[in-house]
């Protein structure tokens, strides 16, 4: 004798089960998709007994071009372009990420996913700290915080910090079909 209630109670069980995995393959799907990055740049911050040279002004935005240019090469993230207005406007606030969540503010009217900006803490010529932020606007929370010490003052002891924190401790950040080593 076969009886209904198990048969109805596994065939629920079964389109609740394939219900929950299409709903996850969804989100997966929408996970793999690019997000949007509103990346406010990289920012020196001067602890040494030195004035900022041009050259350390330069190197911020070598910085800057290379952090877009390896998280865009990755095929996950896509940057949003900011206007020189709303450029201005952070110019002129305190600094990012020392702003109450300002940077969740300006995520916001740029349309982004994420909010991003590194510091370079200058202690001397011989020892610097590159720092990346990024946190989701949607919810305020930092997803992002990494930190590396490089020693020397050069274009390539700064350019190879950043490539080695991306590399090591961001997740998707390499090149679509780079070789890991």
């Amino acid at each position: 004798m076969i009886h209904a209630r198990p048969i109805m109670a596994r065939m629920i069980a079964t389109l609740f089960a394939l219900g929950a995995m299409a709903h996850l393959a969804g989100r997966v799907q929408a996970a793999s998709e690019p997000q949007d990055v509103a990346f406010v740049g990289f920012r020196i911050i001067n602890d040494s007994m030195e004035p900022l040279s041009e050259a350390e002004k330069n190197r911020a935005r070598l910085l800057d071009d290379l952090f877009k240019q390896k998280l865009e090469a990755s095929g996950h993230f896509n940057f949003v372009d900011i206007p020189e207005a709303i450029r201005d406007e952070i110019a002129s606030g305190p600094f990012i990420g020392e702003c109450n969540g300002c940077e969740v503010d300006y995520g916001r009217k740029l349309g982004a996913d994420l909010i991003a900006w590194g510091t370079v803490q200058k202690v001397s010529n011989l020892i610097l700290n590159l720092n990346v932020y990024m946190g989701s606007v949607e919810t305020g929370q930092m997803t992002y915080i990494k930190s590396v010490d490089i020693r020397g003052n050069t274009d390539t002891s700064w350019t190879k910090g950043l490539e080695w924190m991306l590399k090591y401790y961001m997740p998707g950040a390499e090149t679509k079909g780079a070789e890991t080593q």
